[in-house]
């Protein structure tokens, strides 16, 4: 189904000109018949004042005993002046032969109107016996409707002149307005069609000029997710795969051996479902992570975190004949704000690498460094040879080993179907340069603080910024 639709140029251009074209309306006929009234009420009282001037030099007893009127000289060309009985006749002078408004003076008072296509005035002759004489003075009517025609048509044109000035700053104005969303419908274009560094341009209308900045912060949003999910969707088939091998590497072991009893295969599917299960939490997470599924981080809980390691991790160091420790207590420590499920996964990887890689006794410490928490990760292994960065480096190359702490998922199982993790999801790290972006997104940093021997770990998570002062906010946890 079609409808009917019309540009925004199109709808401010008719608004503004109609608008403008009623008020002008509404303006110029109420003026016009007050113009016309006025030019009316001024004719009768020029001919009131010169009919009166007249009748002031007529006698009472003109036509009667010889004597003459004189009219003043001043008079109009276009003005008929005639002196009449007040039964109407006319006796001197001109105008037509007979009058209705020269007999209403009578009564003593002026009297106007129009007559024989004349405005007329008839004025009565002072007498001390009764009026006896009028005098009428009339000018054309045409006259009064071309004065008031001239001024309408005046009217008109100045009417059109504004209605046409309307229409040309009405012009003006529609693309102002249209142009700014004319923009920001090209940039939505090129945002369907993966283009994510549009730009917002200013267009000096509020409301525009917020959708555009809106749009461009979309796009940005838009590619930095798009960039982050094809990263980890990278890093994380990537790391996966020797957790998937761990598991198939534990039911084939468990089936090649010569007349498994029952036990042997329950023990041995427990363990593949334990891994299964760990396995398809991990992605779940790190997918919520990727595609920024996961509400905004809240107040990170640290207590309940440390419990979490300490109950998923300690049975999986005492597995490998190695300790594991971490705070009994945590002092006050000021609030910070992530992503509990990213700062797991970090923290998982770091517990896997020092399982796999260092030695002695693991060690989970918080510190409060001022401006944040450091959590920080150590073990009493030789370290990190050469460049600690090489550690977060991507690989492509499995037997590219780095340094050491190369960040991957360690052993994939015993060969005998056993499992030295425990089932822990550490063993499905994801890798230290995937951890480090986790801990980027979440506005910290991932650092090796010492390098050897005893290498140490330090994921830094920073105080969240008061939104009027912007300095950190200090709270206690």
């Amino acid at each position: 189904m079609r409808t009917n639709s019309r540009s925004l140029r199109g709808r401010v251009l008719t608004s503004i000109v109609g608008v403008t074209a009623l008020a002008v309306l509404l303006f110029a006929v109420p003026l016009g018949y007050a113009l016309a009234d006025g030019y009316h009420n001024e004719a009768v009282t020029t001919l009131q004042q010169n009919a009166t001037r007249v009748a002031a030099t007529v006698s009472d007893s003109f036509g009667t005993d010889g004597s003459t009127a004189t009219l003043p000289a001043d008079l109009p060309r276009s003005m008929t002046v005639g002196v009449y009985r007040t039964d109407g006749a006319r006796i001197a002078h001109g105008g037509p032969d007979r009058s209705t408004l020269a007999a209403a003076v009578v009564d003593g008072h002026l009297h106007d109107g129009v007559e024989n296509s004349a405005l007329v005035v008839a004025a009565p002759v002072p007498s001390d016996g009764g009026v006896t004489l009028a005098v009428r003075v009339a000018q054309p009517y045409a006259d009064l409707r071309l004065r008031t025609l001239r001024a309408w048509v005046l009217m008109a044109g100045l009417g059109m002149l504004v209605v046409g000035l309307a229409a040309v700053l009405a012009r003006r104005q529609a693309g102002q307005i249209a142009r700014p969303l004319e923009q920001l419908t090209n940039s939505a274009r090129a945002l369907g069609d993966g283009d994510f560094t549009i730009r917002a341009s200013h267009s000096g209308v509020e409301e525009a000029d917020a959708a555009g900045v809106a749009l461009e912060a979309t796009a940005r949003r838009l590619g930095h997710l798009l960039e982050r999910e094809r990263a980890f969707s990278a890093d994380v088939s990537h790391q996966l795969r020797t957790p998937l091998t761990a598991l198939l590497l534990g039911l084939e072991s468990a089936l090649s051996r010569p007349d498994p009893d029952r036990q042997d295969l329950r023990a041995a599917a427990e363990r593949a479902l334990g891994r299964a299960e760990h396995l398809r939490d991990t992605v779940d997470d790190l997918l919520g992570l990727a595609r920024d599924t996961h509400p905004a981080g809240g107040p990170l809980d640290i207590p309940g975190l440390l419990s979490d390691l300490r109950t998923r991790w300690h049975a999986t160091f005492a597995a490998k004949g190695r300790r594991l420790t971490l705070p009994a207590a945590v002092p006050d420590l000021p609030a910070v704000a992530a992503n509990s499920a990213a700062v797991r996964q970090i923290l998982d990887v770091l517990l896997s690498n020092a399982l796999a890689h260092g030695a002695g006794t693991a060690s989970v410490a918080v510190v409060d460094v001022g401006t944040g928490v450091s959590i920080e990760v150590g073990d009493e292994g030789p370290g990190l040879h050469g460049d600690p960065e090489r550690a977060f480096v991507r690989r492509g190359n499995a037997s590219d080993s780095g340094n050491g702490y190369d960040g991957s998922n360690g052993d994939s199982g015993n060969g005998d179907g056993s499992d030295d993790s425990g089932g822990n999801p550490g063993r499905h790290g994801i890798g230290l340069a995937l951890a480090r972006t986790l801990a980027e997104a979440e506005g910290g940093r991932l650092v090796v603080r010492r390098a050897a021997p005893n290498p140490v770990f330090s994921l830094l998570l920073p105080l969240p910024v008061m939104p009027r002062t912007g300095s950190p906010a200090r709270a206690a946890s």
